[in-house]
């Protein structure tokens, strides 16, 4: 089917005109006559007035030469200052080094217009920069590269060149593979002249084809870019398409290449303070990972609690944090370097928190005992059996809630109490960290009691009383073991709760196999009892 253009608007004869006018050309269509048109080599082509190049309405000139490539961008004021401090500040008065533009022809002004109209961003700032009366003014920027290894590239604002002081710039353009230069955005198309020769249009076409032939050799001749200036390249243009609401390119497969270039990304961001605009769109885009995220976090902690702290990512700094709390002090030493102040008060807030729940779960546990038939707390005189269950869980539960002691100083002395001083040095308690202790509480809440104080531990325990041991002996005393299990279990049910992602998405398909306390007791090795809020967060929430 062959589509024809809307005539509703144009004027029409009476049908019976437009039918003869049908008849007697049956074979000619609107179609047939663009076959021999052709633009090959030409430079027909009207600059346009979109992103990356507002060729009537920018005023912005940004120049990024990475390797043998350059990106050129001509953007506008309004937009830069309103998602960047850095332009705010540099285009102010008192940074500016803008010069000053003559006003454009009336027939440029027509095609801003026309431009204005159809681009689908920056409509109302390009209506007030084309049809403002005053003169209009322009800022360059090019980005220096540094003159040391470890310097940072950075974009320095240059004196912009007008067309009337100096002649623009030499440029090197990319070669169309019909032969010839691709037009410029601000060259002016040249005027084609009414008359063509049939033996100019012959020459031409030969041309145009010999150097289709030719323009493989000259790709080949092109440097390939390093990574390092690829991604350089890549970094700034996903950094001015947030500003005009584009969709910046990251991995959408590979998350660990994904984290990789958000992680540049927002580092560029906060280089020129415009992370509260890149920030929700490297949120955005991690979190369509959503499983695979949450498993990536668990492994890496401080690396995405401080993409979440970047990005102002709720989620994101939320999983982190409970994984680097529960795993306190784990990572100190690179957390108090890299963190500011804010995030480090956040940490030890939530490690006080857990510690203080810690402790009141461990008081509760020591004091945990068996009664008689009476009701009565047994002891060495009235069950001496039910005793030793008691004590043989209390030493257990001191052994995996202690650190081990530190080692005698290997310091010799000749003085005759040296060894008294060193098992007192020897015996100084020492905190435990979390995640040996998260250890230890998880074992105690898992949904299966096999996993400490097992059938062959009893019966070692028992065979150190001759007297004692006996099958019923030992039957009985495993029974009053599994009491004090159970009763254990509950008592540390409130530090197997878990606000990680991770665990409530495996614990929500886990469901209907087994209970919740033992599925998420499986998952992690340390507590993720941390409930981080709004007031939390290191930034300020927004209703």
């Amino acid at each position: 089917m062959i589509s024809q253009p809307d005539q509703s608007l144009t004027l029409r004869g009476p049908s019976s005109v437009v039918s003869a006018r049908t008849a007697s050309r049956p074979h000619v269509s609107s179609r047939s006559k663009r076959y021999n048109r052709s633009h090959a080599g030409g430079s027909s082509c009207i600059p346009q007035n979109e992103f990356p190049v507002f060729s009537h309405s920018g005023d912005v000139e940004i120049l990024i030469r990475a390797g043998a490539r350059e990106n050129r961008y001509l953007l506008h004021r309004h937009t830069l200052t309103r998602c960047s401090g850095f332009f705010e500040a540099s285009t102010s008065q008192e940074w500016s080094k803008a010069s000053v533009l003559p006003l454009p022809e009336p027939s440029s002004r027509e095609l801003a217009r026309i431009g204005e109209e159809a681009g689908r961003n920056g409509g109302n700032e390009v209506a007030r920069t084309v049809d403002s009366p005053g003169p209009r003014r322009r800022w360059r920027y090019e980005l220096d590269p540094g003159s040391g290894r470890d310097d940072i590239p950075m974009l320095i604002q240059k004196e912009a060149s007008t067309p009337g002081s100096t002649a623009p710039p030499t440029t090197t353009q990319p070669s169309s593979i019909f032969g010839g230069a691709v037009a410029s955005a601000n060259t002016p198309a040249p005027r084609r002249t009414a008359t063509h020769s049939h033996t100019h249009s012959t020459s031409s076409f030969f041309r145009s084809v010999a150097n289709l032939s030719v323009s493989p050799a000259k790709a080949d001749q092109v440097a390939p870019l390093s990574q390092a200036d690829a991604d350089l390249l890549r970094d700034y243009d996903n950094l001015f398409r947030i500003f005009y609401n584009y969709s910046p390119v990251l991995d959408g497969v590979n998350i660990a290449d994904a984290y990789v270039q958000c992680k540049s990304l927002l580092t560029l961001a906060d280089q020129y303070d415009a992370l509260a605009v890149v920030g929700p769109r490297v949120d955005h885009h991690l979190l369509q990972f959503q499983g695979r995220l949450w498993k990536q976090i668990a492994k890496y902690p401080v690396s995405y609690l401080r993409l979440g702290y970047l990005s102002r990512s709720k989620v994101i700094f939320q999983e982190a944090l409970i994984h680097v709390v529960g795993q306190w002090p784990a990572g100190e030493r690179s957390i108090r370097h890299s963190f500011p102040d804010i995030v480090l008060d956040i940490i030890e807030d939530k490690v006080d928190e857990l510690e203080e729940t810690v402790s009141r779960v461990e008081s509760r546990l020591f004091r945990l005992s068996l009664t008689n038939s009476r009701g009565e707390r047994v002891s060495p005189g009235s069950s001496y059996l039910d005793w030793l269950a008691v004590s043989f869980f209390r030493q257990w539960l001191a052994d995996n809630t202690s650190p081990p002691p530190l080692p005698p100083p290997s310091i010799p002395s000749s003085r005759g109490n040296s060894s008294r001083s060193a098992a007192v040095v020897a015996s100084v308690p020492t905190v435990p960290n979390l995640a040996s202790l998260g250890r230890t509480y998880r074992t105690l809440g898992s949904g299966t009691s096999a996993g400490y104080l097992g059938h062959d531990e009893c019966k070692r325990f028992l065979k150190l009383t001759p007297e004692l041991y006996s099958r019923d002996n030992l039957r009985r005393f495993e029974k009053r073991i599994d009491e004090l299990k159970n009763a254990a279990r509950e008592i540390v049910r409130p530090l197997m709760g878990s606000e990680l992602e991770l665990e409530l998405e495996r614990g929500a398909s886990a469901a209907g196999n087994v209970s919740t306390s033992m599925t998420m007791a499986g998952m992690t090795s340390y507590l993720t009892c941390v409930r981080v809020v709004d007031r939390d967060l290191p930034w300020a929430i927004e209703d």
